[in-house]
């Protein structure tokens, strides 16, 4: 890791990018704490942990991430995902610690038709993403040389998300309708971890970064290879069929960007590397999955 970073907390320890980071941690000391341990809404209590266990860097894996639910819940949103992150900023500031923040494509409307770069207007279409892009203005409020590091579509062998879901939808049905009008790019939690670890050992890095898998494809692309690649491994009973459908067609409580893929040059440049395709890396996740005894699709 370098002599920078010997101490580091991560916040958010139940979820999947969480449970990621503890699973790829290089030779450091790693404090995960969930939120039973360590709410950070509770300024008073984040200042007085931060402080006490001293570390080098935060990484504030911790999100309201109910994208509809949001809708409904938005005071609840805009505490996690807003006032969350300024109590980290604030405490890291007092005690010198530097802080990465996680945070979202959702910042944006979708409206381009190119990667969306780090320096491109926002303009979040609902709750949860404009709750994430208060919290990316309150961390570099309180503490500028933070690190803010937006994702999207993440999923893990940990939690709940759209691969694990998906693969229990098509071990019940032979046939499902997904999404073909909202394009992204997939991000595998492993994958995002061990950036964040390439991050921490560039102390010189700071400002806002982009970081998903290579490669660009709709919600119903995504489904296809969860598909293929979910019967080769295995996991799925038998073959399904996948229907493209127009988002139009499953309304939801939030409006979703129709395009949010991240221009990830940046990131690959000052981590000298070039990223990795998107279905290489479910592969990879897939592998993991079918290689535990009690995988059961949930």
């Amino acid at each position: 890791m370098g002599k920078q970073v010997k101490r580091v907390l991560v916040t958010g320890a139940g979820g999947q990018l969480g449970s990621e980071l503890a699973a790829t941690a290089p030779q450091v000391e790693v404090l995960t704490l969930g939120r039973d341990a360590l709410d950070i809404v509770d300024g008073e209590a984040v200042l007085r942990r931060v402080a006490g266990l001293k570390p080098d860097l935060v990484i504030n894996a911790a999100a309201y991430t109910a994208v509809d639910r949001a809708e409904s819940e938005r005071d609840q949103a805009f505490a996690i995902n807003a006032d969350g992150p300024a109590n980290l900023a604030r405490a890291c500031s007092e005690t010198g610690a530097r802080l990465f923040h996680v945070s979202t494509d959702f910042v944006f409307d979708g409206s381009v038709s190119r990667p969306y770069r780090p320096g491109d207007a926002t303009a979040p279409l609902g709750v949860y993403g404009a709750s994430k892009l208060a919290g990316e203005q309150a961390v570099q409020a309180a503490l500028p040389e933070a690190l803010i590091l937006r994702t999207g579509w993440v999923y893990s062998r940990f939690g709940g998300n759209f691969v694990k879901t998906m693969l229990r939808l098509m071990g019940e049905r032979e046939r499902l309708g997904v999404v073909a009008d909202q394009v992204g790019t997939p991000t595998w939690a492993a994958g995002l971890a061990r950036a964040l670890w390439a991050f921490a050992e560039r102390p010189a890095l700071g400002g806002v970064y982009h970081w998903s898998d290579a490669g660009v494809c709709s919600w119903y692309d995504f489904a296809v290879a969860i598909a293929e690649e979910g019967l080769a491994r295995g996991l799925l009973p038998r073959a399904v069929e996948v229907a493209p459908i127009p988002a139009a067609d499953y309304p939801t409580p939030a409006q979703r960007p129709a395009y949010s893929v991240l221009d990830k040059s940046g990131s690959w440049r000052d981590l000298e590397t070039s990223g990795t395709h998107w279905r290489v890396q479910l592969r990879h996740m897939l592998d993991g999955l079918a290689a535990e005894p009690e995988f059961n699709k949930e």
